[in-house]
């Protein structure tokens, strides 16, 4: 016989009118808490819907506050330069909230400061339990009532302070936030902090009304599909076990609010098995970039390339392309924008003096040449200054600036930058070094992507558990089959046999015509990942001796550099 057991008091809960929240909110110099720091507090205490007491400073934050920041909060380095340093105010904040349960708006970005200044001055991390009005407000505000969860759109809703960016205005806000939500979530019956908590991670009613489209998808690697009513895919994934990775959108562990709307829409889940990862993050690029769903946001448009060419004429020049052509010109790419594309065509503009208008030149044009030739920037081939054999001389230099050698144009405008520096003419010394990072990375990124491109075959293999073999066939930077070779058994007939059935993959032009960049770029992750060894190579897999990867290293450390630099002074990286 079973007998039921009373709970204790204990299990019952803390009801929400006993709990006393803290509602906090910071005011900083920057977004990292590891690198910036805060400038002011603000906090109120409440209970039972009633303020027992508010905490508000200023904080020294001990070095100067960007502009933009200033402009934003009203907080300047006037303003704090009497206010006490963090290690003052923090013990006393602490203090106002123990015992408390903490509230914030966006708790992670609040709490994670605080983190790090009870690190930084010895003090233990806060053991608070947290309530996040971000996340109460995804899950009890529909899209009608409030377009978005910004402290502002719900201020507007359900308060009657208005947040401005200052910490004691935007806690007490948030605090009326807090109480309508609250409210709100009483009428399903949430009427304790636990249950509170478990409320806000509690999946959705559409997530648990459509479990059951995960019950077909099978385990191993391969893509997910999740589809609408009339066929139309609405996101693709994929995964190295599907049928647990399905599963885990219908659960409490997915909170992203796309995802949890995408759900509602799906009326099924279609799964495309795969013979390894590999296949199965290639066949999702290739999903993604057909189908381009809704709900997907990367990789959509793989065709949205932009191309650095040298023209194929008697005076070429250099022009931004969207396509590459089966001619003798030279490219430089892919590039994402039109922008980084201009800005590499910009650099090479100031190391080799090829001519920048656009009007077609032939042997009989004569016409007055452009300010350019004047200053020595151009041989005014319009005029008959140059002949096709002097300025051949320039595309022979911008061809192997473009497919071969940075280091020419690298050496020239890091001269060029020099002077600039010299002469204290620091934006433009900047500006012409992101335009040199555009030209120098995407330099090293084509040539690395056409190392693998110009090979016709390549057969590569992997260990995996239990003594089995991954083997992949790739053609002209093309995934073309892939399988896993059994253990025990003999590799020539099972190589022999995968090429044989591998996709026919032909020539084309340019360093990525059989495939998109991303893909390229994975399978030569893969490649590179430890353990690979190579079986077949119908050519020669090599990078330039001279090639832009060295540089781009260098590149990459004056960013690393300068980044900390330019985030205090309020200036973004590009």
């Amino acid at each position: 016989m079973n007998y039921a057991v009373q709970g204790t008091l204990d299990e019952l809960g803390t009801p929400l009118s006993q709990i006393t929240f803290v509602v906090f909110d910071l005011e900083t110099t920057g977004v990292s808490a590891g690198e910036h720091a805060i400038t002011e507090i603000g906090a109120v205490k409440v209970r039972g819907g009633e303020v027992l007491g508010e905490f508000g400073t200023l904080v020294d934050p001990g070095s100067p506050i960007p502009p933009f920041i200033s402009v934003l909060t009203g907080i300047t380095d006037g303003m704090v330069v009497a206010a006490p340093r963090i290690e003052s105010v923090l013990p006393s904040f602490l203090e106002f909230a123990a015992g408390s349960t903490l509230v914030a708006h966006n708790a992670g970005f609040d709490l994670g400061f605080i983190r790090a200044a009870c690190a930084a001055h010895g003090y233990p991390p806060p053991a608070h339990q947290v309530v996040d009005t971000v996340d109460l407000a995804r899950k009890l505000l529909t899209r009608d009532e409030a377009p978005n969860c910004k402290l502002s759109t719900l201020a507007a809703i359900f308060s009657h302070t208005e947040p401005c960016h200052r910490a004691l205005a935007d806690a007490r806000a948030t605090v009326d936030v807090l109480h309508a939500l609250l409210e709100r979530a009483g009428s399903f019956g949430v009427q304790t902090l636990e249950e509170l908590k478990g409320f806000v991670r509690a999946p959705t009613p559409e997530q648990r009304r459509k479990r059951h489209l995960a019950d077909s998808v099978p385990t191993g690697p391969g893509v997910y599909v999740f589809e609408d009513s009339g066929g139309d895919p609405l996101y693709v994934g994929k995964s190295t076990n599907l049928r647990n990775r399905v599963r885990g959108y219908f659960t409490a562990s997915e909170t992203r609010p796309r995802v949890r709307e995408m759900i509602g829409i799906a009326a099924r889940v279609r799964s495309i098995a795969c013979a390894t990862p590999l296949e199965a993050e290639v066949r999702e690029l290739r999903l993604i970039g057909s189908a381009k769903p809704r709900y997907n946001r990367r990789s959509r448009h793989p065709e949205k390339m932009f191309w650095l060419k040298l023209t194929d004429e008697l005076f070429p020049r250099l022009s931004v392309v969207r396509e590459v052509k089966d001619d003798e010109a030279s490219y430089l790419g892919p590039f994402t924008s039109t922008r980084a594309a201009e800005d590499a065509r910009t650099v090479l503009h100031e190391t080799i003096p090829l001519r920048q208008c656009t009007e077609r030149i032939t042997p009989r044009t004569r016409r007055s040449a452009c300010a350019l030739a004047e200053i020595g920037r151009c041989g005014a081939p319009c005029e008959g200054r140059e002949t096709p054999d002097e300025y051949a001389v320039h595309v022979v230099a911008a061809r192997r600036a473009l497919e071969l050698d940075a280091a020419g144009v690298f050496s020239a405008m890091e001269a060029r930058m020099e002077r600039l520096a010299l002469d204290q003419r620091y934006e433009e010394a900047a500006a012409d070094r992101d335009r040199l990072a555009s030209y120098v990375r995407t330099s090293a990124r084509m040539q690395r992507l056409r190392s693998l491109t110009a090979i016709s075959q390549m057969v590569a293999a992997a260990p995996v558990a239990g003594g089995r073999w991954e083997i992949h066939v790739i053609r002209y930077g093309r995934l073309a089959s892939a399988g896993v070779m059994p253990r025990g058994a003999h590799p020539t007939p099972f190589v022999e046999a995968l090429t044989a059935t591998a996709e026919t993959v032909p020539p084309g032009p340019g360093p990525v015509h059989a495939a998109s960049a991303e893909e390229t770029e994975c399978v030569l992750r893969w490649l590179e990942s430890p353990g690979v060894r190579l079986v077949q190579v119908e050519g020669t897999w090599s990078l330039p001796v001279s090639g832009a990867g060295r540089l781009k290293a260098r590149i990459d450390r004056a960013y690393q550099a300068a980044e900390p630099r330019r985030a205090r002074e309020g200036r973004p990286l590009r």
